[in-house]
């Protein structure tokens, strides 16, 4: 479910995406997005240099924006493209895990075990998600690292809506299924899910 905060940020930047300015939108967006491309690549200084590009993508198309979309899912298609452009140019897969969201621990620096714990389930889940096709890895990014909603991951993939439920439900299925398969999974007493792999 999305915060109050995230509905107040799509109300201000939708209402009228007309009057939209580059600054409103790089205002509202610019930490959004760069937290979805950090938990997609999981390398922080790479991810702001794709925020970056993202944001210069956007000012240069923000005059020609038609609304046929909402602006924040226009963005998060824009910074998906260059996740991707990213991934292909360097021959490697999305990660789309970012330690702290993924792990359910606080802030401040975990400890050598929690790390430990942490790597291996991190570890597990990017090869999962890695090795899934594009279609479905892109709509489980969107959807579940990005936080849009059903419709703006259908937008984005330019897809029906219900296709883009049937996406995120198979990515998510092929993603359990293996981790059951390969990964003992388990629930610690901070009830943070951890995982190790199978010999």
């Amino acid at each position: 479910m999305r915060s109050a905060n995230e509905r107040d940020t799509d109300d201000k930047i939708n209402a009228h995406p007309e009057d939209l300015s580059f600054e409103d939108v790089a205002k509202e967006l610019s930490g959004p997005l760069g937290r979805y491309l950090q938990r997609v690549v999981a390398d922080r200084s790479i991810a702001e240099d794709l925020l970056q590009e993202t944001l210069i993508r956007i000012a240069r198309g923000l005059p020609d924006f038609e609304g046929l979309s909402s602006v924040k899912t226009w963005a998060y298609t824009i910074a998906t493209r260059i996740a991707m452009d990213h991934f292909r140019k360097r021959g490697a897969s999305p990660l789309a895990v970012d330690e702290s969201e993924a792990s359910g621990l606080p802030d401040d620096a975990p400890t050598p075990e929690q790390r430990l714990a942490l790597d291996q389930m991190n570890a597990c889940v990017r090869e999962v998600v890695a090795a899934l096709p594009e279609e479905f890895r892109i709509a489980i990014m969107l959807h579940d690292f990005g936080g849009l909603s059903a419709r703006e991951t259908a937008t984005a993939c330019g897809c029906s809506e219900a296709n883009a439920k049937i996406r995120i439900h198979r990515a998510r299925a092929k993603l359990k299924t293996v981790l059951q398969k390969e990964c003992n999974l388990y629930r610690e007493e901070d009830n943070v899910l951890r995982c190790h792999r199978r010999d």
